[in-house]
């Protein structure tokens, strides 16, 4: 930000698959560096740990944007075709700043990831048994993260034995 308060900012938030990718930088202790490969499996170790304990995770980046092409009270930006740009991966400011109204969705900085506890409703591990005791096969259709959807399907008697759980086993496939 300039000292006058002249620069706008984009702030981005989503899941960290979505807004990770779109990283050049990381904020540490106030400052910008860059996103390098270590800061990057330090802050998928932890989007992991959270997940693994059934938390919902979200992402935080930020762009402060120059003045001189985005000035406050003039630019314009699109909010209209804006989800277009960056579809493709990777993909930088570069690919499409010239489009009128457009704003940086890339090279941005990540401030940080936040995990959300939102548990299992009361007695849904119940349903779930008297459900498969019925004959039931029960499913769980998610958006989360698939440590996180693990995590709460385990929570809730969906995964009976989460050793035999996709993830799990990659994992334990990989540390051997």
């Amino acid at each position: 930000m300039s000292a006058d308060g002249g620069n706008l900012c984009v702030y981005f938030k989503g899941a960290p698959e979505k807004v990770l990718n779109r990283c050049s930088r990381i904020l540490i202790n106030g400052t910008e560096n860059e996103f390098t490969e270590n800061y990057k499996k330090e802050v998928q170790a932890a989007n992991d740990k959270f997940g693994a304990m059934g938390e919902r995770v979200l992402a935080f980046a930020r762009c402060s944007l120059p003045v001189s092409k985005y000035p406050k009270d003039s630019y314009k930006f699109d909010m209209v075709t804006w989800k277009k740009w960056g579809l493709a991966v990777p993909q930088t400011v570069s690919d499409y700043e010239n489009e009128a109204g457009s704003f940086p969705l890339h090279d941005l900085c990540l401030i940080g990831l936040i995990s959300l506890n939102d548990p299992p409703r009361i007695k849904v591990d119940l349903s779930v048994n008297k459900c498969r005791s019925a004959g039931i096969k029960v499913i769980m259709v998610t958006g989360d993260q698939a440590p996180t959807a693990a995590a709460i399907a385990q929570k809730v008697n969906i995964i009976k034995h989460p050793q035999k759980e996709f993830h799990n086993m990659m994992k334990a496939g990989m540390d051997e």
